[in-house]
């Protein structure tokens, strides 16, 4: 009896022993070293099932990488109003969590290079294959509206922002993933430049539930179709013709909350609340050539302690912009194909013309040129009128041109600030070392191609006419399609302050300086056939504008009143240029 007791006992023993052990196991996975409120095998979960899917355009030069790359190649600094100061020149990650205030305008500058060369760049491309790609995920809960919420953040860091409207050192974008209280996905929201955009889970593009995010080249702003940024000012080119990281492409580091003994000491580097670029002057902060934030310190703090306000306060994609986004995406290859689907029509109606009644004995309408006569004045004023439409598209249709004599703008002396032409369409002068005009949008209006078709098409539709008349008609039509990029360019120039306030809103800085160019451009949109004046404002004391047509802009204004001419010309002569013949088949 005693010995089955012992027995007992014994194995209630081993019972506890095996429950106490089971316990300690759940404890140490179930450990929420970040205090966060969500285990930390939940966090690596939840990263790996939603981990993106990166797709770059094919000229992409830097990508995703590990902010070790970036510490080792940079001094720690700080600015201060008697200057630049050198801290330290090989910081480490455990000292950079000792600046914590943002005020104190500590930075991380790059030594390979600067914002005026490719150093930063050629040194990362040369280590790329070694240093691999890294993404960081935040896991952290939210509560709005007494309803709970995980977010789930993406973090990449690069070492360099090549945009075409803004460069600096150091670059950090994110994307978040937004679960309701059953785990459930319900939207995203992808950074872009200081802004970004929302959509629901079903308008986001995945692959289960790897959302795909399509990179805009240089800039690194995240989109969520890769025809996107095409109607936005800020110039992105974005593609899926280059390189693409899956999440077993890259290094998935999930990272704990700021704070002392809320993450590991290899991620001390969250609590920097430095720039991680060349911090610059006060220009270069209005220009957006200043390093940017860390994670934690981005939008104030926003995007990484309260990401569902920020998130949802971001405008939402709309399925409509989506089609009319691919449509401009793919704008000169959809009209290249209607194009030459025209010109097989037209070609057939030219083919069926001639085999039914013929098509003159000098084929095109333009060529009935025979002694001084309304027809043949008509005929010859057509032909100078395109050849001068042509020859417009390599000139200037509009410039403005100033001379900014102080401020963060100054210029030597008179320069272009705005082009608009029949070839690159909408140039302006960010007014940066090396980079002359830039194309505002990354869609040009095709001028060039849209008359340099028409003039095809034009000269195809003249083919087999018989009745002056009618040729008169058709270049009537041909000289009114001349004066509408005229009067196009006007419509822009007024509506010009509308515009420049919106590109001051989403990429510049300082209440003064955008309304002394607000100011600037008002005077220019109330009198958008040219002018010149001379300002005195606060920031950038006197300036010295003039704008205006240039010479494309007449010489396309001359085409259009000669084809006019011509038009009516041939309506009163109202002959005939050949008798046409049944013929035989």
């Amino acid at each position: 009896m005693m010995f089955k007791k012992k027995k007992y006992f014994h194995l209630l023993f081993l019972v506890g022993i095996c429950i106490f052990l089971l316990c300690i196991s759940y404890h140490a996975n179930a450990a929420d070293t970040d205090h966060d409120g969500i285990d930390d095998a939940q966090e690596e979960l939840l990263a790996e099932k939603y981990a993106p899917i990166f797709y770059f355009e094919k000229e992409e030069q830097v990508y995703p990488v590990a902010i070790e790359y970036h510490l080792s190649n940079s001094n720690l600094n700080r600015s201060t109003e008697e200057g630049n100061i050198l801290i330290d020149p090989s910081p480490s990650i455990e000292q950079l969590s000792l600046y914590t205030n943002p005020e104190e305008n500590y930075y991380l500058d790059n030594r390979k290079g600067t914002i005026n060369d490719t150093g930063i760049i050629d040194d990362y491309r040369e280590q790329m294959k070694t240093l691999g790609y890294t993404v960081y995920c935040h896991v952290i809960p939210q509560n709005e509206d007494g309803k709970n919420f995980t977010i789930i953040q993406y973090w990449m860091f690069y070492a360099f922002n090549k945009a075409t409207l803004n460069v600096h050192e150091g670059d950090w974008e994110m994307v978040q993933v937004v679960l309701d209280a059953s785990a459930t996905p319900i939207k995203a929201m992808y950074s872009q430049h200081i802004s970004g955009q929302k959509a629901t889970w079903s308008q986001v593009e995945k692959d289960g539930n790897h959302i795909k995010v399509y990179v805009a080249r240089g800039s690194h702003a995240n989109y969520f179709r890769y025809y996107q940024g095409k109607l936005g000012l800020a110039s992105d080119i974005v593609g899926k013709n280059g390189k693409k990281l899956s999440p077993e492409d890259y290094d998935l580091i999930v990272l704990g909350e700021t704070g002392e003994a809320n993450h590991p000491s290899e991620q001390k580097w969250i609590d920097f609340a430095g720039r991680w670029g060349d911090f610059g002057g006060v220009q270069d902060e209005l220009r957006g050539k200043r390093g940017p934030y860390g994670p934690a310190y981005r939008e104030e703090g926003e995007m990484w302690h309260t990401p569902l306000i920020w998130g949802n306060e971001l405008p939402s994609v709309q399925n409509i912009l989506f089609k009319l986004e691919w449509f401009f995406y793919h704008f000169v290859t959809i009209f290249l194909i209607l194009a030459i689907i025209s010109i097989l029509i037209i070609s057939f109606f030219i083919y069926r013309r001639y085999k039914e009644k013929g098509i003159g004995p000098r084929i095109s309408s333009l060529l009935y040129i025979d002694g001084f006569n309304a027809k043949s004045i008509g005929n010859l004023l057509c032909i100078i009128g395109i050849v001068i439409a042509i020859v417009s598209l390599f000139f200037p249709w509009y410039t403005v041109f100033g001379d900014i004599q102080a401020g963060s703008y100054r210029t030597p002396g008179m320069v272009k600030l705005i082009s608009i032409d029949g070839m690159e369409g909408f140039k302006v002068n960010l007014l940066e070392t090396n980079s002359g005009l830039v194309q505002l949008g990354a869609f040009p209006l095709p001028f060039s191609l849209l008359i340099g078709i028409g003039i095809l098409f034009f000269i195809l539709g003249t083919i087999g006419i018989e009745k002056s008349s009618k040729a008169g008609r058709k270049y009537i039509s041909r000289g009114i399609k001349f004066l509408v990029p005229v009067i196009l360019i006007i419509i822009v120039i007024l509506l010009l302050v509308n515009f420049v306030s919106q590109f001051l809103g989403g990429f510049l800085g300082g209440i003064d300086a955008t309304q002394d160019i607000k100011d600037i451009v008002k005077r220019i949109s109330s009198s958008p056939i040219g002018g010149k004046e001379r300002l005195i404002l606060p920031e950038y004391g006197s300036i010295h504008l003039q704008w205006g047509f240039e010479t494309g802009a007449f010489l396309l204004l001359l085409a259009g009143i000669l084809l006019l001419i011509a038009g009516v010309l041939e309506i009163v002569a109202h002959e005939s240029f050949f008798e046409g013949a049944k013929r035989k088949l």
